[in-house]
Order: C-alpha cells, then sequence, then structure tokens
C-alpha cells in the first residue's frame, strides 16, 4: 500500500511539472504575440519591422515551446502503453516542426536585414543561434539516420544514444539562452524614447517573458534528467510503478522495435546479444528516450 501511495504521489509530481510546463511555454508564446502587436508593429511579410518580427514569435513558438514538449514527450506514463516507434515518430515529428519554424524565422530575420541595409551575422546573439540551428538540423539528421530508420546496428545505437540525449538537452538550453540575448538586443535597439534604461512598461512586460523562458528550460530539463520518470525497456512490465526498478530478465533492446524487422531477428539468445542488450538498457535508463 505504501508502495501504491508513494507510485501516485510520484505520478502526481510529474503531472503537475508537466502542467506547470506547458502552462509556462503556452503563456510565452501568448505573451510573444502580445508584444509584437501590442507593442511592436504586428506581423506582416514586407521588409518591415513586421517581418522581422515573425523572428521572437517562431523562436519561442517552434524552437523554445515545441522543442521542449519534444524532448520530454517520452516521459509521458499514459504513452508507455504505445509502441515505441509511434512515440519516435511523434518525438520526430514535433523536432521537425520546431525546425522548420526556426528556419523560416531566420529567413525573416535575413531578409528585414536586406531590405533595410542592416549588416547580418555580426552579434554573438547571431553567431550562437546559427551554431544552434546547424546542429539542430545535424542532430535531426543524424536522429532520423540511427534511430528512426531501422538500418544501424544495435551497437551503433547503443554507442550513440547518450550522445544524441546529451546534444539534445545542450541544444536546447543553448536555444533558451540565445532567445535571451536576442530579447536583449531588440529591446536596447527598440527602446529609444523612452530608454529601456528607464524601464518603460514594454521593458517590463519582456523581461517578464525572458523570465518565464528560462523557467520553461529548467521545468524541461529537470523532467528530462529524472532516471526514474524514463519510459520502460520494451519487455519490462510496462505497468510497473514509476521509481521501481526495472526487472534484469529478458532486457530487450529498447530500439528493437523501431526495426520494422520481426523482433526476433534482433533478439539473441546468446550471452553475449543478452549482456549487450542489458547494457543497452542501463544506456537507456540515463537517457530521454
Amino acid at each position: 500500500a505504501a508502495h501504491g501511495a508513494r507510485k501516485m504521489e510520484d505520478y502526481g509530481r510529474f503531472l503537475a511539472l508537466l502542467a506547470s510546463s506547458l502552462l509556462v511555454g503556452f503563456v510565452s508564446v501568448i505573451l510573444s504575440l502580445v508584444w509584437v502587436f501590442h507593442y511592436r508593429e504586428g506581423l506582416s511579410w514586407d521588409g518591415s519591422p513586421a517581418e522581422f518580427n515573425w523572428h521572437p514569435v517562431l523562436i519561442i513558438t517552434g524552437f523554445v515551446f515545441i522543442q521542449g514538449i519534444a524532448i520530454i514527450v517520452y516521459r509521458l506514463p499514459w504513452t508507455w502503453k504505445c509502441s515505441k516507434l509511434l512515440m519516435k515518430f511523434i518525438h520526430a515529428g514535433l523536432n521537425t516542426i520546431a525546425m522548420i519554424l526556426a528556419i523560416v524565422s531566420m529567413v525573416a530575420v535575413f531578409d528585414f536585414h536586406n531590405a533595410k541595409n542592416i549588416p547580418n551575422m555580426y552579434s554573438l546573439h547571431s553567431w550562437i543561434g546559427l551554431t544552434a540551428v546547424i546542429f539542430y538540423s545535424l542532430q535531426l539528421f543524424l536522429g532520423f539516420a540511427v534511430f528512426l530508420l531501422p538500418f544501424a546496428p544495435v551497437r551503433l545505437r547503443v554507442a550513440l544514444m547518450p550522445i544524441h540525449v546529451y546534444s539534445g538537452l545542450t541544444i536546447f538550453a543553448t536555444v533558451i539562452a540565445t532567445a535571451l540575448m536576442g530579447i536583449t538586443e531588440k529591446l536596447i535597439f527598440a527602446l529609444q524614447n523612452p530608454a529601456y534604461s528607464a524601464s518603460p512598461p514594454e521593458a517590463t512586460f519582456v523581461n517578464c517573458l525572458g523570465l518565464l523562458l528560462v523557467i520553461f528550460g529548467s521545468l524541461i530539463l529537470w523532467m528530462a534528467s529524472r532516471p526514474h520518470w524514463k519510459r520502460p525497456p520494451e519487455n519490462a512490465k510496462i505497468l510497473r510503478p514509476i521509481g521501481a526498478t526495472p526487472e534484469g530478465t529478458e532486457v530487450e533492446s529498447t530500439m528493437t522495435n523501431s526495426s520494422n524487422a520481426d523482433k526476433s531477428d534482433l533478439r539473441s539468445n546468446t550471452e553475449a546479444g543478452r549482456k549487450q542488450n542489458i547494457k543497452f538498457d542501463e544506456a537507456g535508463q540515463r537517457s530521454t528516450m
């Protein structure tokens, strides 16, 4: 009974964090829209400052909010009964949407700069932002090639999984840092009369948006880094209470059913294969996958 209560309490804690992060993320998107429509020139695609405004809106919507959800999608306990392959498609799909929105948002900036003869790529914000986009596209491509398509050997997946997880979390944190730099830069440029230093309402409003992005990022990173909220391996009892350790018996590679081949092809009855699979599962336990 005590164990069940602890499990429910843990589940409740997870749900509270999930609800908080969704709320904070959603409010951030709304505030970015209020910022550009109420304080700035709105949205358009005509080389005006209203075209630039697509940049903060799409970055916060796609690169921050949607990427954040993509990171924690494996952790939702009610999806543990779904096939791992389906969850991978959702993870990859959300990241792809985030990528497309990030690229469109960058095109908006270059387009606006070129129309107004403003130089491109001189600020630290632009350097780190472009770097994040390049690494994100690389991460996306490798993720598809290695984890989603059925061709990569299990050994390669085992080797790359911790790197994939680390890179994903690092890129996500970097994107939030870059967003804060961009917000600061925009406020310093845009607020001249009264100046940013005079704390006009827009300054306070957008500073609060920046704070929300930090809170969102920290909630996502917390949920993604708790080992006991990890999706159980395929063969473990799916209804194992959250927080219990996985059974060590017949651990099948968590990646097995990403191959569309028959599961039995990958399941090895040899001692070496079994050890490999157990090792793989342990690698998985530390990861967000």
